[in-house]
């Protein structure tokens, strides 16, 4: 599976002349060289300089004051906008943002997202504490895809994101995520080549009201060879839920392989399949997903797909301090590659 290295910031087509991003992509110049401009910094050719100062005033773009301050060192706070964080992978998210933003000298707010948060522009200004607070949504949901959307073209914030299904940046603000649709393939076409007739899927919510990118590799991998697409389960996202999707498809025999959603569905799987007599590798095959601290301590230990949230938090770190700081900011690190991780719930087929 290949590293996405394609959520760096930069504008979108046809996106809005209300950005450093679009002022860059007219005055043909990085948003480093705009910020720069902006800030009266050094180091930026006369022509250069007037090119930009041109563009700004022919396209009306008003720099983000609260931005330019931050830049310039006089606020040091960005606030993480997040659904549950005690959900294993936006608690790994958030641990890596904050190590990252301490390391720079920032300091970390956390804004919890309830499933019914209001949305609006003015309401997710509320909670940042005004125009221009830089931030960090955690986007992996409905709730905190609706949150990244509701701010400005021009706000400082960057996006954790699921996949996009075209797998290229779909907005002009900085967005990363992880390659899930690849990962879900991937661990399908292994439990296939264990001589299972096809897997089943166990899905946690989207971001997007649709199918998760978790959800598309899995048909991905079975429609390329030619197996059957069991009907889709929504699991949510706790053991619980994974345990009560489980307990009604497991009383079919030809239930033999189940792709989880995330680790805590899995858990709730193998509960359900103790309870139906079903043994764990030997009748059914089950992994999970994101490599969760207890699931090499389960009885059986459970495969999994492990993700680097960490390494992902640091970088939209990374890319937020970037689009502030543009001068002295370090380049934003990468994150891991997604990894099969095999253990003992995954084996052959039975015959």
């Amino acid at each position: 599976m290949s590293r996405d290295t394609s959520a760096a910031p930069g504008p979108a087509a046809g996106a809005q002349a209300t950005s450093i991003w679009e002022v860059a992509r007219v005055a043909g110049v990085s948003h480093q060289t705009v910020s720069r401009v902006i800030n009266g910094k050094p180091h930026v050719k006369d022509s250069t300089r007037a090119l930009v100062l041109r563009t700004i005033e022919e396209l009306g773009f008003t720099p983000n004051r609260s931005a330019q301050a931050l830049a310039g060192g006089r606020a040091r706070s960005v606030t993480v906008l997040t659904v549950d964080p005690a959900l294993y992978g936006y608690a790994a998210a958030l641990r890596g943002i904050e190590e990252e933003a301490r390391a720079a000298g920032f300091t970390v707010g956390i804004s919890v997202l309830e499933p019914d948060a209001a949305t609006g522009t003015q309401d997710v200004m509320e909670r940042l504490g005004g125009p221009g607070a830089p931030a960090v949504v955690i986007a992996f949901e409905t709730v905190g895809a609706r949150v990244l959307n509701a701010l400005p073209a021009d706000h400082p914030v960057v996006g954790l994101m699921e996949r996009p299904d075209s797998g290229q940046q779909q907005s002009g603000r900085p967005q990363v995520w992880i390659d899930d649709r690849g990962a879900a393939a991937h661990a399908t076409r292994y439990l296939l080549s264990l001589g299972h007739r096809t897997v089943h899927h166990l899905s946690i919510p989207s971001s997007s009201d649709q199918l998760t990118q978790r959800t598309h590799g899995w048909q991905d991998a079975l429609r390329s060879a030619g197996r059957p697409v069991p009907t889709l389960l929504d699991a949510g996202w706790t053991p619980r839920s994974g345990y009560l999707a489980a307990s009604t498809l497991l009383a079919d025999p030809g239930v033999t392989a189940i792709l989880c959603g995330n680790d805590d569905v899995a858990l709730g799987v193998l509960r359900a399949a103790r309870e139906a007599g079903r043994d764990v590798p030997g009748d059914l095959s089950v992994i999970g997903f994101d490599d969760a601290p207890q699931s090499a301590y389960l009885t059986p230990s459970l495969t999994t797909v492990r993700l680097d949230f960490e390494g992902l938090g640091r970088s939209a770190f990374g890319l937020l301090h970037a689009l502030l700081d543009p001068d002295s900011a370090p380049a934003p690190g990468l994150w891991a590659e997604p990894e099969l991780v095999l253990r003992e719930s995954s084996g052959p087929a039975p015959r």
